[in-house]
């Protein structure tokens, strides 16, 4: 029988459920309509991402993997074994599990916005590797980054692979960095805190028809993920967006050294939603779902730097596409 909700909770969750639709709402009636791009990863999202990693224009997967590969003893060695390993933005978790046989944690934390999803996965995962202690978190990490106190301090090898970073402002992304640091060390840092770290995925700026295939694939799969997106707000605002009325555009704009998503309206079309919500859309007007910056090499290390991480190590593919990072966060 379902426990009856405690009314704290019940009002926490209103409080969240009321946030995030202010949020979305501000977001379609600003000037340039936009909505975060963490409302792609509902279920549907999730594994429809997980479709894109799989297509052969989705280069940074397979070559982040590559590059795992190739460098896992020396990856394994910065990491060090038996870390509890805190996977921001899980997904399947397969990146992650991938990485069980040479870094051995500890602890798998596994963290993401689509907690059904997430649970599905880690439940595999927990038959594969039962000597691993798992945990599920379905949480908004780029807002805030505070865990549980079931999540010991020592050793935690913070784990953000697919250059997911890209999501943020350079800005944004100091701020990010700055909190996963804060949520690795203490004040008053004990030394086995000083063992903790990073290990990030980084996509590196390259050609412009690359970068435009890898997000614009010709099967699609990447429309029909942006395009999710409006059947997710469509329930969060109790909207009536129609799929037929939009269009995927995915492009990379090398004055801002950034891929762009967008939803473009095919047509003049009025979006309405609850409370009486509504945003006319002439044709070809669009709503900004997604950006992924792209760095060169060294301007990542420096942005590492700027947030107080240190023994900063990478691994790159022959081509120079994509970087892989350890840096430690200890003081």
């Amino acid at each position: 029988m379902q426990q009856p909700e405690h009314p704290e909770n019940g009002a926490a969750q209103h409080y969240i459920k009321h946030a995030i639709v202010a949020q979305v709402e501000a977001g379609l009636l600003a000037p340039q309509a936009s909505a975060s791009p963490k409302y792609l990863y509902d279920v549907l999202g999730s594994r429809l991402f997980a479709a894109i990693c799989e297509l052969p224009e989705y280069y940074p997967t397979r070559t982040e993997a590559a590059i795992f590969d190739r460098y896992a003893p020396q990856i394994a060695k910065a990491v060090g074994v038996g870390a509890t390993l805190i996977d921001l933005g899980a997904g399947n978790c397969a990146k992650a599990a991938k990485l069980f046989p040479t870094l051995h944690p500890s602890h798998y934390v596994a963290i993401d916005i689509s907690e059904t999803f997430l649970h599905e996965a880690v439940a595999g995962l927990r038959q594969q590797f039962p000597h691993i202690a798992m945990t599920c978190l379905g949480m908004d990490f780029s807002s805030e980054l505070e865990l549980p106190n079931t999540i010991g301090r020592e050793r935690r090898q913070f784990f953000y692979p697919g250059s997911s970073i890209g999501n943020y402002t350079p800005l944004e992304a100091l701020k990010f960095l700055l909190r996963i640091r804060k949520s690795i060390t203490h004040d008053n840092s004990a030394a086995q805190d000083r063992t903790g770290g990073l290990l990030i995925g980084i996509d590196l700026i390259k050609d412009k028809a690359i970068l435009d295939a890898a997000y614009d694939d010709a099967l699609g799969v990447t429309a029909s993920f942006n395009l999710n997106l409006l059947l997710h707000l469509n329930r969060l605002l109790d909207a009536d967006f129609d799929l037929s009325n939009w269009c995927h555009r995915g492009f990379f704009n090398p004055q801002q050294n950034r891929v762009e998503m967008h939803l473009e309206a095919r047509r003049d079309v009025t979006v309405r939603w609850k409370n009486g919500g509504l945003r006319q859309f002439v044709r070809g007007e669009r709503i900004h779902t997604e950006s992924s910056y792209k760095y060169t090499q060294e301007s990542f290390v420096a942005l590492l730097e700027q947030a107080g991480f240190n023994n900063i190590q990478t691994w790159c593919d022959p081509d120079q596409w994509f970087m892989v990072c350890h840096a430690q966060g200890g003081a």
